[in-house]
Formats: C-alpha cells, structure tokens, sequence
C-alpha cells in the first residue's frame, strides 16, 4: 500500500515513461497516460490502487481544465453562444436520454432473459452515455486550433451544457433509486441553491475580480500573483460544491471572470503547467478502470457496446446540430467530436452501480467500453476532415467553391506575394506591401478573422496554405514570393514542401520562434528563416548601440553583416529557467561560459591542441581575459582565469566542460 506521496511520485514516474514512448511514436500524450492507467492499475499490474487519492488528484486536472476553458469564454461570448449552449445542448442531453431509455425497454421487453433494465437503470445510463470529454476534446481542439471555428464553438457550448446537466443528473438518479414522491421538491430546492449561488458568484466577482487583481498586482511579486490564482481558482470550486454543484463548475465560472481582466494572457501562462500535469494524472485515472480481463472475456459485448453508442451519438448529434442550422460538414465535426463517452460519465455510471440500479458485471462492460471509446477519440478527431469528406457530398462541393472563389480573387493578380495565415504579423506585412504597391494575398483559417479583415478591406481568404490545392488557386505559378508568417515548423514544412513541388524556384520566407529549426526549415526550402528572437535581440542591440551613441551607419552595417551570416554569429544563447521547455530534447545550441581554474588540463594549451569542436561537437563562440575579449584563433594560449565561452548541445557542451577542466 504507497502512501500519498509515493502514489504520488509512482504515477508521475509512469507517466513521464508513458508520455516518452507514445511521443516517439508521434502519438497524442493523452494516449500514453490512459494506457499507463490500464497498465498500473488494479485490472492490470496491480502497481497502483483506484482509490480517494488517486481520484482526488485527478479531479484538480479538471479543475485546471476547466478554469483554462472559462478563460477562453466571457460572459459576452457565453451570452452570445446561449442558443448553442441551452438549445443544441439541451436537445442533446434530452434525446440522448430518451433514446437510451427506448433502447433499454425494448431490450427488457424483447430479451427479458437477456438482462432486466429498469426504467431508472435506462435514464442513469443515458445520462452517462450522454456525457462527452471534455479533457481530450477541448484539448484536441486547442492543439488543432480549432476552438474558434463553426464547429469549434458548437463541440464547446455542448460540452458546457453536459458539465451543467451533471449536477441536476446526480440528484436525480439517487431519487429515482430511492422511489421517493418528493423529486419535484429536491429538484425545486437543488436549481434553486444553485442560481443563487451561481448568481452570486457572477455578480460579486465581476464587481470584485479587476479591482482585487489590481492590488496584488502592485506588490509586483510573481509569487503573490500565483498564490492568489491558486486561492481564486480552487475557492470558486470549493464555494460550487459546498453549494452541491460540482468543483468544474466553480473553477469555470473563476476563469470566466477573469477572461474579463486584463491579466488574461499572464493567467494563461501561469496555469498552463499546473494543469497539464494533473490533467495527465487523471487520465491515468481513467485507464485505471479498465478492466483488461473483462474485456478479454466478453469482447463482443465490449465490441457493441463500444460502436453502438459512438455511432448513435455521432448520428444524433451531427442530425441535432443539422436541425440547429449547422452545415451539414460543420454538423458532421461536430457529431465525430462529442461521440465518445466522457470522464463525468464515469461519475454517474458509478453512483448507479452504488445505487445498485444496474448489475456490476454490465458496469464494468459499460466502463470498459466508454474508455476505449475515449482511446478512440483523439483518431477520430485526427481523421474528421477525411471521415466528413466521404460522407457529405455538400462538403466536397463547399470545399471546391472555397477554392474556386479564391482562386476567382487571385485569377488576374500577377506578382504578387501569398501570406499564409493573416495574424498580426501577417497583417502588418500587408500594410507595408499595400503602402509599396504591391499585391498580396493572404490565407487564413479563421472564419471570422477573415469575415472581419475582408470588410475592412483585405485581400485574404479562407484556406490552408498547408494544403497543396489552396497554393494552386491562390496564384502560387504566378506569385512573386511566399510568406509564412506563423511559427509552427510542422505546418511550415508542408507549406515548403508543396511550394517545391508547385514552383521550386519561388522565394519561401518562414517565421519561427527561434534559431531550433533554422536548418531544418532552410534544408526544406527555405529563402530565408526569420527567427523572432534573434530578430528581437538584433533591434533591442540596434537601438541600444543607437542611444549610447554609435553612428547609426555602423550599426546599420552590424546588423546586416549579422543577417548575411544568417545569425551565425547569434546561433544559440544562454539558458535561464524560463527556457528549460526550449531544450527538451537536448539538441538545441545554447552558450554556456566556462572558468578555467589553475591546474585544469586545458590551461597552458592552445585551442588548436583542445580542438573542442572536433573532439567534443561543440566550439568556441568566444574568450575572455578578464573584462577583455580575446580573439579564439587556433593559435590562442589558453590561460588560468580565462572564460571560454563553449556554443553547442547541452550534451557537447557537458564533454567540452570537462575536457577544458580535467586535471
């Protein structure tokens, strides 16, 4: 039996392993946190116990999930998301009820001797099968950035409304197993609770939110800032579920406010960690309930359970969201996102087994079945573009028009440069061309970016510039150059790729972040990289240079001859605490400055004799004698004192380090 700390240290232990391996497989990481459930838990090895602790860590991951989605709404964006939420979403949780509760008759009035479902049993099963993730959707969407499309806003109203039927759902259920005659009374009283407190909590901390942010603000500590999050984050919850509501609801509703303030985007960060390593931890919560041996026994029962309410929930939805005037591809993503079971439908399936409503071994049929579906999701969600393609002929026409029509705006342009995406960056570059005269035009997948910029007059389009066909129509046989200016080097590559393939010798210029995949992206085709850091600490060093009082020809010349090299003479820097995530995989140049004591191996040698870069993979980027710089020639004698500034991987610069030191 572990004790909390080392249940602790155990699954953060598995889960860096499991996260290793399904990484190298390029697979998504949630993957590898609900397969270490299965792995390590009571149906598996056995190395971990389904017990309080491990399912109150797990309930903090949601907790930060759903803190993280409230900051991406407000309460503007949920009162204009209303009909989605509370039309959409009702119809999806009532039908899906009803639908279940059908099903369940039939089977006990066909197939008495199958099993015996009562009509209670039905409506607790349909509100678990009603339920969808909102962990691995959410998260899937914001990777996919999708959580701003059509279909995107659609999946997260009814992902709310699901979290806000479970609280009325619990109380329900344990009435309806009770036969009690009082159920109008408990509900009356349970919707009652819950408006005033939700009322309170909107009201107040709208009142109170900015104010009180701006306080801890002035006292200019990061880690006061933390604290109060932390406080602010984890009170709303504790404040929902006192009030019976659950601790989701209440960590929504305190990102929500927040969303309001202008403290968003540090919050954003802030959390960001906190969240995912406990959102990892609860879906090795998840895979923990598999049960690998009932699986193996009744894997048909598994197998029917598994595809029928996936393909019920999928047709149900994608038909709703059709009737709620969705398009019928929109409809379809819509209906492939929300079809896998969902992490508070574990919640309701296992107070009906309390309940003793529905028989355990049909539970543990069901539990098996809902977390294969939800091991499914993440290559459903993968494939929805192809899965929609096939089975809407509409959408292979909208597709065709999209493309048609962008191609009809650039059909007479000649020259001109292709933007792929149409950000602030893009957008800046677009003046600048406009103020020059030259023509542009710019790709973008934000549907409402691009409503909004095309009214203000821009020429950009709904497309993929990743994908081969949206180049074609955008002019790319008649374009002057291609820019991308979004740093995401997977997209890039494809981008280079097509764009060698449609026109190898049109000028590719590529954004990204830094100098990690500068050789890389110029090795898939690329004119010229433009890394935003270095490019940042080429301006901050021009205009500091400036305003000490270097000609400004001089530094206009260091700068260029610094581009020419293409940051050569910039390629890596030194690493603080807030770049640990720049180096996890160990490659990336950094610099890293090294003291040579007396007696060390290296002193009294010259560089030519150490020959650093040939024996150890890393160089000499510069040396230093007291405050003074020393050219690094070949010849250069190395002396005590001296600080030989190595520029490498981190694992070339640990030899180099050591080969200067040794004695």
């Amino acid at each position: 039996m572990f004790s909390g700390l080392e249940l602790t240290l155990f699954l953060l232990a598995a889960a860096v392993l499991g996260v290793v391996a399904f990484r190298m497989m390029h697979l998504p990481p949630m993957l590898g946190y609900l397969v270490v459930g299965i792995v390590i838990g009571p149906h598996g090895l056995g190395f971990a116990e389904d017990n309080e602790t491990t399912h109150a860590l797990a309930e903090f991951g949601v907790v930060f999930l759903m803190f993280s989605i409230g900051l991406e709404f407000s309460l503007n964006k949920l009162s204009a998301m209303r009909h989605i939420v509370f039309g959409l979403g009702v119809a999806q949780v009532a039908a899906t009820i009803a639908v279940t509760m059908v099903f369940g008759w039939a089977v006990a009035y066909f197939l008495p001797q199958l099993t015996s479902i009562s009509w209670q049993a039905a409506f607790a099963l349909g509100g678990a099968l009603t339920m969808s993730s909102t962990a691995i959707v959410s998260k899937l969407l914001t990777e996919r950035l999708e959580l701003e499309t059509d279909h995107g806003r659609r999946i997260l109203g009814v992902l709310l409304f699901q979290d806000l039927a479970l609280v009325p759902l619990l109380i329900v259920v344990p009435a309806l197993a009770s036969h009690s005659g009082n159920l109008l009374v408990t509900l009356g009283w349970a919707v009652s609770k819950a408006m005033v407190v939700l009322a309170l909590l909107l009201f107040f901390g709208h009142k109170l939110m900015r104010g009180w942010f701006k306080i801890v603000v002035k006292r200019r500590s990061q880690e006061l800032f933390m604290l109060n999050l932390l406080l602010i984050t984890l009170g709303a919850a504790w404040i929902t579920e006192k009030a019976g509501l659950s601790l989701a609801l209440g960590a929504f509703i305190a990102g929500m406010l927040i969303s309001e303030t202008e403290f968003k985007h540090q919050v954003e960060e802030d959390i960001k960690s906190f969240r995912d390593v406990l959102l990892g931890l609860f879906f090795i919560t998840i895979g923990m309930l598999l049960n690998v041996r009932t699986l193996v026994d009744h894997w048909f029962l598994v197998l029917l359970l598994l595809s029928g309410p996936v393909l019920l929930k999928f047709g149900l939805i994608a038909a709703l969201a059709r009737l709620f005037g969705a398009s019928t591809g929109v409809a379809l993503r819509t209906g492939l996102a929300l079809a896998q079971a969902g992490e508070f439908g574990f919640v309701l399936l296992n107070q009906a087994g309390g309940l003793k409503l529905i028989d355990p071994l049909l539970i543990q049929v069901i539990l098996a079945s809902m977390v294969l579906s939800m091991l499914a999701a993440p290559f459903i969600l993968a494939k929805s573009d192809a899965i929609v393609m096939k089975l809407s002929a509409n959408e292979w026409m909208l597709q065709s028009l999209a493309l048609t029509q962008l191609a009809t705006r650039t059909m007479s342009v000649q020259k001109h440069v292709i933007i792929a995406g149409f950000g602030r960056s893009g957008q800046s570059l677009a003046r600048l061309l406009e103020e020059e005269g030259i023509a542009y035009h710019a790709l973008e997948l934000d549907p409402e970016l691009v409503q909004d910029a095309r009214s203000g007059g821009a020429n950009v389009s709904y497309g993929d510039a990743a994908r081969r066909e949206s180049l074609v129509a955008a002019g790319i046989h008649r374009a002057a150059a291609l820019v991308v200016t979004y740093a995401s080097t997977p997209s890039a590559l494809k981008v280079l790729h097509h764009a060698a393939e449609l026109e190898s010798e049109l000028p590719v210029i590529v954004r990204s972040y830094d100098d990690a995949d500068l050789d890389k992206l110029l090795a898939a085709g690329a004119t010229e990289v433009v890394p935003e850091a270095l490019e940042g600490s080429l301006m901050l060093a021009s205009h500091a240079l400036v305003m000490l009082g270097v000609p400004l020809r001089r530094v206009v010349h260091r700068v260029q001859d610094a581009r020419d090299e293409r940051y050569a003479s910039l390629r890596g820097y030194f690493h603080g605490v807030s770049d640990a995530d720049d180096d996890s995989d160990g490659m990336n140049v950094r610099l890293q400055s090294v003291t040579l004591i007396d007696g060390a191996s290296a002193v009294g040698r010259t560089l030519a004799e150490m020959d650093l870069e040939a024996q150890c993979g890393a160089e000499v980027a510069m040396l230093r004698r007291g405050k003074q710089r020393v050219e690094a020639a070949e010849d250069t004698l190395l002396m005590g004192g001296d600080i030989v500034v190595l520029r490498g991987s981190s694992e070339n610069i640990l030899r180099a380090e050591k080969r200067l030191l040794s004695k």
